[in-house]
């Protein structure tokens, strides 16, 4: 199974639940779509939606809920 990896568009705040009351978008082990929403960036009190790059099984979150990213850093790991 080939791997890739989705990528924070931009630096900011990693989230993965739309509020923190809510369930986490995907979770490990989970199948996404290409455009499936995977978590939110937040940069200066505006949030940005994460979405799949491609199609796969989320293998593993490289980064925990609220962890500061740079724009670039891969997030989750995919099986393709």
């Amino acid at each position: 199974m080939a791997k890739a990896s989705i990528a924070s568009p931009l630096p900011g705040t990693f989230y993965r639940r739309p509020a923190p009351e809510e369930p986490p978008y995907k979770d490990a082990g989970d199948t996404v779509a290409e455009g499936d929403v995977i978590g939110l960036i937040e940069v200066m009190k505006s949030f940005h939606e994460v979405k799949a790059t491609a199609a796969g099984r989320i293998s593993a979150f490289l980064v925990e809920n609220e962890d500061a990213v740079m724009a670039g850093q891969a997030l989750v790991e995919l099986d393709e």
